[in-house]
């Protein structure tokens, strides 16, 4: 087999794609010859040594992929050879095959395209984990996405309208707001060159959003927050400007509002039958038709460190997926 090695945490511009020994699945575990794998923003910061996680050196990064199953663990029963499936939340998919946990494994219908399954689970179930579990979002009710270009406003877009709620979609550059008005965003705006408090004020009569979906962080929080609707909750997602803010909590209090934590990861783990669920009703909306993974380019996996250069630029719209089949 063959990957992108990780020697050391000094960037992705050093990894250094290497033959390395196959491996064999341990007892509870599968081996997939991986198809596609997609960047998301942690798999930037593990380069840099900057995530939560911080595996030994040397690793293969790439938390999120698809493929087929080409070799089970004795201890596996659920799972089968030529199986199709996608996976997120382990290492080591920035390769042509990974052993992963079987209970990190989730088979894809045949209609799923390998692309649209390596960009599936991270975005759509930490959305729907965030909209429909932990804000209890309602039909009629106003949501405000930001970094709504991006792989998970991308996908609150589509879970928030497929609840019924009512959209407006906030990103920085008018070809940004224009993907999300094609993805059903009932407005948009550009908090590059419209002041967002006053905008809100004007989109929601005064009103302020029910739900806030919030992946940026950073100088957007407070603003955004003191425009929130009474009774509204603050989703927290990431913090993809780098920032953590510190929101003043009075403003809870006078707004009756809630700050809501995201962690699908840890929800996954700690509520394992709740988080299978939702991916199966994900999986069936996919079926649907009601989402899809909007996918901002198809890369061949030699070209992971273009990738990740367009990732570090901020250019991505969607997920960008790698595939050992170009």
């Amino acid at each position: 087999m063959h990957a992108w090695l990780c020697e050391q945490t000094t960037g992705p511009q050093d990894l250094q794609w290497k033959a390395l020994p196959t491996a064999q699945p341990g007892p509870r575990e599968v081996r997939v010859a991986v198809h596609c794998a997609s960047l998301n923003f942690p798999d930037l910061l593990i380069t840099h040594g900057k995530y939560q996680v911080k595996p030994p050196l040397p690793f293969v990064p790439g938390l999120e992929f698809s493929g087929v199953i080409d070799a089970v663990g004795a201890e596996v029963s659920h799972l089968r050879m030529g199986q199709r499936v996608a996976s997120f939340g382990g290492m080591g998919a920035f390769a042509t095959e990974v052993c992963v946990s079987a209970d990190k494994v989730l088979p894809i219908p045949d209609a799923m395209t390998f692309e649209d399954a390596a960009a599936f689970i991270c975005t759509y179930a930490t959305t729907h984990h965030g909209l429909i579990d932990r804000a209890a979002l309602r039909a009629g009710e106003t949501v405000l996405v930001l970094g709504a270009a991006g792989g998970v406003g991308t996908a609150a877009i589509q879970i928030a309208k497929a609840a019924g709620a009512r959209v407006i979609a906030a990103a920085s550059t008018d070809e940004k707001c224009e993907l999300t008005r094609r993805l059903g965003a009932d407005e948009a705006i550009n908090y590059s060159r419209e002041d967002l408090r006053e905008r809100l004020k004007v989109l929601t009569e005064g009103r302020g959003p029910d739900v806030v979906y919030d992946p940026v962080g950073g100088d957007l929080a407070e603003p955004v927050f003191r425009s929130i609707a009474w009774r509204g909750r603050y989703l927290v997602i990431g913090f993809a400007q780098g920032g953590i803010p510190s929101l003043p909590l009075n403003l809870a209090l006078l707004k009756g509002a809630s700050i809501v934590g995201v962690f699908w990861g840890d929800f996954a783990r700690r509520e394992p039958q709740a988080a299978v669920a939702a991916l199966v009703e994900l999986t069936r909306w996919y079926v649907e038709r009601r989402i899809k993974p909007v996918l901002d380019q198809v890369l061949p996996m030699s070209q992971l460190k273009q990738g990740y250069e367009r990732m570090a630029s901020r250019k991505i719209q969607g997920k960008l997926v790698l595939s050992n089949d170009l």
